[in-house]
């Protein structure tokens, strides 16, 4: 098996706002910075002195960010979760990632940037794994009726509903 130098890197496409949304994020998440930015020159095909790329790192992670133009958007093919162990997490990372973006369906969103997130609280995993069948299904069908943040508590009502 060939072996990775710099392990795997994604890469986030912007059209001009790689820097913005670097620097967003690096505002929401602990241990984040950005580590170096790039400028067009002479010899891209960019406006020679904007900004080409950004690298940061996000809670460690590596990303990059390319300014590269209108041809490509994101969607909800690609997105990033984010597993939280506290409502505290939650409301956090959720309020601020949909701030100027949009909420969707079980938990997931759409930043600013067009970018999809998925703001996960640890105990739906839980519930998922449950060793009961019917509570696996109850959980999962209220998580299917929930618009924007996962409300947490009728997760744990659904859990309790099956139980019964």
């Amino acid at each position: 098996m060939a072996k990775l130098s710099g392990g795997i890197t994604p890469c986030l496409w912007f059209d001009t706002q790689g820097e913005e949304a670097a620097r967003f994020y690096v505002s929401i998440f602990e241990d984040s910075r950005i580590t170096e930015i790039a400028r067009y020159n002479e010899a891209n095909p960019g406006q020679e002195g904007t900004v080409m790329i950004v690298a940061f790192e996000l809670c460690g992670q590596p990303f990059t960010a390319l300014n590269g133009g209108p041809q490509f958007t994101f969607d909800e093919a690609i997105s990033f979760q984010i597993t939280c162990e506290t409502s505290a997490d939650l409301d956090h990372y959720w309020d601020r990632l949909v701030d100027g973006g949009e909420p969707s369906a079980c938990g997931w969103l759409k930043d600013r940037f067009g970018v999809s997130w998925q703001v996960i609280p640890a105990r739906l995993f839980e519930l998922l794994r449950d060793p009961d069948p019917a509570v696996v299904v109850s959980v999962n069908r209220e998580m299917l009726t929930q618009r924007g943040k996962l409300d947490v508590p009728a997760l744990e009502a659904a859990a309790s509903a099956a139980r019964a």
